[in-house]
């Protein structure tokens, strides 16, 4: 599951659901039948291979996921889903390892050496590169307007190079947090202000220049991938002013046109409470240019078309994430790879599963009535790549996709249940009510009949800090209106990326009772006569 939090904002629901209180569907005998498919020893098959560590941690764009998309695709065909992709099982990305070509940067025409005096972000700049020359540098401080604090005060930026720190807030307290949605706000609100002034560039004091080990050294060096979604290239777009990271040394020597320092200027402006914005009449320069390289990347499709001739034109999707975080960085390591049993190495197990018993099923005459798309992404963990990608270029039409059933870890016991009676019969249920209280309905009848878990929607709470509801591949389904249940164990801080999420610590028999919720919640969604109603306003509230 990827770390990186989003703006939450979702209507209060309740945290769990106990199945004696949902009235029960009719058992299925045929989906009971098929269901022996999703079982521990064939789960422990799939998860062995998977994140053992000849996979290497299955990283985006590197030979480990290559693996693992092989893997799944030779499975996929293996079983007898179809490729729906032109034929083939493989959705191509568009993923490129950006690396800086060459960069400049002078100071009184003196050159700086990059890494040590300097970095520029080959991922920042746009594909024409940039060159730029400046007498002038308009000092802003902390680049911040609001209550009664303005860095931008007195001072002219239209057309010049500004220099900022690259961070922090002087009328905060130390130790204060920012929610992340007044934070996002600012750096747009920022962002507009300097294109509206046409801004030349922007130089940032970042102590982290100061502090640069090998290891980043070597990092940088190696290149950043990066997949050119169409909202990636719309927000280069926005974002083409140059930046450029100095160390503190050089800042000083740009602010010796002041007779000031960073550390002065620092202390004076939070000692003060206001600004200490001015201009430096110093010579400055700098150039950058980048090479892109494409890297191989793809989702992988298996297709199971649908039975009835009217319904198989819907579609329902199942999605898990295959991909990892890769190998640990540091040299002493002694485990060197970050194996990813849980995340999401069990999601797609779960999805590799069903699969089989779906495709059993059809093979006996009683497959789905609506197709479905079992789909395993990749680039989860870099920012919801695989599935933003999808959500851009799908497959099937949109308006067609009945719903997305999301399982990202789900062969643990998350921090919450160690040591209860629910240990082992439990799984959080995130966002089923957000779009469609018929999905979620659903969802609760189908567990209450064949399941009988713990249902927990702590996940769904308007106040949850993490924030899981945007931190999956479902998200990119629900953003389209597309309704979606995200099955989720709930692991936070165990191993979670680190190396110790190990095959070792998978409980099978609860990552096949997970993943058989799914799979009978997914066979009902496939041959009931109606696709969920969107009744939800995405939100949590009923639609007005």
């Amino acid at each position: 599951m990827n770390k990186k939090f989003l703006t939450l904002s979702i209507a209060s629901l309740l945290t769990a659901s106990c199945f004696a209180q949902v009235k029960p569907l009719a058992p299925n005998k045929d989906a009971m039948k098929f269901s022996k498919a999703i079982n521990p020893a064939d789960g422990l098959k799939h998860l062995s291979v998977l994140a053992s560590d000849e996979y290497e941690g299955r990283e985006t764009g590197t030979k480990g996921a290559w693996m693992a998309a092989d893997y799944i695709r030779d499975y996929f065909k293996s079983i007898g889903l179809k490729g729906p992709v032109d034929g083939g099982y493989f959705q191509k990305i568009d993923l490129v390892n950006v690396t800086l070509k060459q960069s400049q940067v002078t100071v009184n025409g003196q050159p700086k050496e990059y890494q040590k005096d300097y970095v520029v972000s080959p991922s920042l700049i746009s594909d024409k590169g940039f060159t730029f020359s400046t007498d002038q540098i308009v000092f802003v401080g902390y680049a911040i307007n609001k209550d009664n604090y303005n860095d931008f005060a007195g001072v002219d930026i239209k057309g010049k190079v500004v220099m900022m720190f690259s961070s922090g807030d002087p009328t905060m307290k130390p130790g204060t947090r920012i929610d992340r949605a007044t934070y996002r706000a600012m750096l747009e609100n920022r962002a507009k202000y300097f294109a509206d002034n046409q801004v030349k560039a922007i130089i940032l004091i970042d102590p982290m220049v100061d502090r640069i080990t090998e290891n980043t050294k070597n990092a940088q060096n190696k290149g950043r991938v990066m997949v050119k979604t169409n909202a990636a290239i719309e927000a280069q777009k926005q974002n083409e002013i140059p930046r450029i990271s100095i160390s503190t040394t050089v800042a000083n020597e740009l602010l010796k046109a002041s007779n000031t320092t960073v550390a002065d200027l620092q202390k004076k402006i939070v000692d003060s409470q206001a600004p200490s914005s001015s201009v430096l009449n110093v010579p400055f320069s700098a150039s950058a240019a980048k090479n892109e390289v494409p890297v191989r990347c793809e989702n992988v499709l298996g297709y199971l078309e649908g039975s009835d001739p009217v319904l198989k034109k819907e579609v329902l999707v199942l999605t898990g994430h295959y991909d990892h975080i890769g190998l640990v960085t540091d040299p002493n390591a002694t485990d060197k790879v970050n194996n990813g049993a849980d995340d999401d190495g069990s999601g797609t197990t779960g999805v590799l599963l069903m699969a089989k018993a779906f495709m059993d099923a059809k093979k006996a005459g009683k497959g789905p009535k609506r197709s479905i798309l079992f789909m395993t992404v990749v680039g989860e963990e870099k920012g919801l790549w695989g599935s933003e990608w999808y959500s851009e270029h799908p497959v099937f039409p949109v308006e067609n996709t009945i719903a997305d059933l999301n399982t990202d870890m789900i062969g643990r016991i998350g921090e919450e249940y160690l040591g209860k009676p629910d240990s082992a019969n439990y799984i959080y249920s995130v966002g089923s009510k957000m779009l469609s209280s018929e999905l979620s309905n659903l969802s609760e009848r189908v567990n209450a009949t064949y399941t009988k878990m713990k249902l927990d929607y702590k996940y769904d709470d308007p106040k949850d800090t993490e924030q899981i509801y945007y931190r999956s591949d479902h998200y990119n389904f629900a953003k389209l209106g597309i309704p979606i249940i995200f099955f989720y164990d709930g692991m936070l801080q165990q191993d979670y990326h680190r190396p110790g999420d190990e095959v070792s610590k998978i409980n099978f028999p609860l990552l096949a009772k997970r993943a058989q919720l799914t799979y009978y919640t997914a066979w009902e969604l496939a041959n009931q006569a109606k696709r969920p109603a969107v009744d939800m306003d995405g939100k949590g509230n009923p639609k007005k």
